[in-house]
């Protein structure tokens, strides 16, 4: 029953998602837990580590939206990854070697209170490789966002205590970069998220419970000043991006409450508006990750661990100041793909993530089929010009 409601909901339009959503989910494989660290890869989501009612943990879990269902895959460091449990870690997605790869990096272990080390997952031989060690010192309740195929990691907590340095790295030459500090106070527990290419770093402990939100722009290497976070200041809570909206909930306030609450802010606007709240109890060191146009949420700690998973659909993926529908479906997609437009299309691409044009027209169309059955296996972007705008969408080729 579920799986179907899921797989409806998903083809719907957004006169449909336009309103609140939350729907239970399958419970989080393993046992209850917090402090994981979570990505979305290949269109499914990933969760890494965390800490349950006997310590540290190194296992990996895949979540597929399409079964509804959970999955054990190789633990963090392969078979002899002993000693690598960790929670309080960041997870992030890059391009590599021509195609999607899972990252691990910092965190605490059992034995080690602040780690630097990062660790890259391959999809296609299922192992795992230590890549170069992080440049700041070791830390744990970090943050990351990635934004031009490159991840920036900083903030979080050492041995000496709160930092605000932040730091980029390269998968192509393994190699991390100092760029500009965080413009905020340096604290531990915040969140981050990515929007158009942008960083946007919130919330979190200094010491006082923050709710203030800062962008950072990678061209120029600054930061700006956003529309502060309307919730009751916070650590703890969960935050993703989803263009041309971000969510941000849950989490535990100065009060010591932990909070189910949802709010939605606007790139275009800088504005904050509540969306519903989770149907749930309120919780920090949550998971979150984002798939194909649906939000996900699940397991934490409020006096209690938690496995209970959710799913939310909202606004995401609309932008409020157009009224273009483009629809690429099915997606994922094995054989055919169809792309439909409300308005004319012109000059028609489609790129691989490394770069290379697979297809182009520049006939005006506003429906087209396109045949990508041998095509290989990987994510995608298409671009088309339409009212005289630039438009770009990404689907998932699987075999």
């Amino acid at each position: 029953m579920h799986k179907l409601t899921l797989l409806i909901l998903i083809s719907l339009s957004f006169d449909f998602f336009a309103q609140d959503y939350w729907f239970v989910r399958d419970t989080v494989k393993g046992s209850p837990k917090s402090a994981m660290a979570a990505t979305s890869f290949q269109n499914i989501g990933l969760i890494i580590g965390g800490l349950d009612e006997f310590g540290f943990k190194r296992k990996m879990y895949s979540y597929s939206p399409f079964q509804d269902d959970w999955d054990e895959e190789v633990s963090l460091g392969g078979p002899s990854g002993d000693g690598l449990e960790r929670g309080s870690s960041c997870a992030f997605t890059l391009y590599h070697e021509n195609m999607q790869k899972a990252y691990v990096c910092l965190g605490q272990t059992p034995t080690v209170p602040y780690m630097k080390d990062l660790w890259e997952f391959n999809p296609q031989t299922e192992t795992w490789s230590q890549k170069a060690n992080f440049s700041g010192t070791p830390r744990r309740q970090a943050v990351c966002f990635t934004a031009a195929n490159v991840a920036y990691v900083g903030t979080g907590e050492d041995a000496s205590g709160l930092k605000k340095d932040f730091y980029a790295y390269d998968p192509e030459s393994n190699s991390w970069t100092q760029v500009a500090d965080f413009a905020g106070t340096a604290r531990r527990d915040a969140v981050a998220f990515e929007l158009n290419g942008y960083g946007f770093v919130g919330t979190g402990d200094d010491g006082t419970l923050k709710n203030d939100l800062w962008m950072y722009d990678f061209q120029s290497d600054t930061w700006i000043d956003k529309a502060s976070f309307p919730g009751t200041p916070r650590a703890g809570a969960v935050a993703w991006g989803a263009f041309p909206v971000a969510y941000l909930g849950t989490g535990e306030d100065d009060s010591g409450a932990f909070k189910n609450d949802l709010y939605e802010y606007n790139y275009f606007l800088n504005a904050w508006v509540q969306r519903a709240n989770m149907p749930a109890p309120g919780r920090k060191n949550a998971f979150a990750f984002y798939i194909d146009g649906v939000s996900y949420v699940g397991a934490g700690y409020n006096g209690v661990f938690l496995e209970d998973f959710w799913a939310y659909s909202g606004t995401a993926g609309i932008n409020p100041l157009e009224t273009i529908t483009l629809q690429l479906f099915p997606n994922p997609v094995q054989h055919y793909l169809q792309i439909q437009s409300s308005e004319m299309m012109q000059q028609l691409r489609i790129f691989s993530m490394d770069g290379k044009q697979l297809f182009a027209s520049l006939n005006q169309a506003n429906e087209l089929k396109l045949d990508v059955s041998q095509w290989p296996a990987g994510t995608y972007l298409f671009q088309s010009e339409i009212k005289g705008k630039k438009h770009v969408k990404t689907f998932v080729k699987c075999d």
